[in-house]
C-alpha cells in the first residue's frame, strides 16, 4: 500500500483558493467605483478593473468570441490537472501544491467569465508612472503554481 495522503485530497486547497478570490472580488466590487484607485502603498493601489481579455488584457477588444474561448479552455486545463493530480504519488507535495494553486486560480477567473463575461482585477502595481497589468488573487495563484512547478521541475525533480 501507498503511503501518503491521496493526491485527490489537495482538491480543497484549490477549492480554498476559489473562496478567497471570489469573496476579494465580491467585496471589492461592493466597494469600489469604477476608476476609483485606493492607495494602499506608494507601489501599491486597488483599483476596479474589468478583463474582458486574457493575461494582461490580450485580446480584450475582440468581439466577443474571447469570453467562450477562454471558458472552454479553462474548463479543457481544469481537466488536465484534476486528470495529472490522480496520478501523482500520495506522499508528493511541491507538484501537488502547484497543481492546486493553478486550478484554484482557473477556476475562479473561469465563475467571473461565466457570470460576468469579464474577470475582475483589482492589484494594481506600479512604480512611478509604471503600471504593471492589474490583476487578482486567482492570477496570483496560477503565477505561484507556475513557479512551483518550474521550481519543482528544474531543483527538485529527481532523474531516473
Amino acid at each position: 500500500m501507498r503511503e501518503g495522503v491521496n493526491p485527490l485530497h489537495w482538491l480543497w486547497g484549490s477549492l480554498i483558493i476559489l473562496l478567497i478570490d471570489q469573496f476579494t472580488k465580491t467585496s471589492l466590487e461592493a466597494s469600489l467605483q469604477s476608476r476609483h484607485v485606493l492607495e494602499l502603498l506608494p507601489v501599491l493601489n486597488l483599483a476596479l478593473a474589468h478583463n474582458t481579455g486574457a493575461a494582461f488584457s490580450l485580446f480584450a477588444s475582440a468581439s466577443g468570441w474571447q469570453r467562450w474561448f477562454f471558458s472552454v479552455l479553462a474548463i479543457v486545463i481544469s481537466g488536465v490537472l484534476v486528470a495529472w493530480l490522480r496520478q501523482l504519488r500520495p506522499g508528493a507535495i511541491l507538484e501537488p501544491m502547484a497543481i492546486v494553486c493553478i486550478l484554484g486560480g482557473a477556476l475562479g477567473n473561469l465563475l467571473d467569465r461565466i457570470r460576468f463575461g469579464y474577470v475582475v482585477d483589482f492589484i494594481q502595481v506600479h512604480w512611478h508612472e509604471w503600471y504593471f497589468p492589474t490583476f487578482n488573487i486567482a492570477d496570483s495563484a496560477i503565477t505561484l503554481g507556475a513557479g512551483l512547478l518550474i521550481i519543482d521541475a528544474l531543483f527538485l525533480r529527481k532523474t531516473a
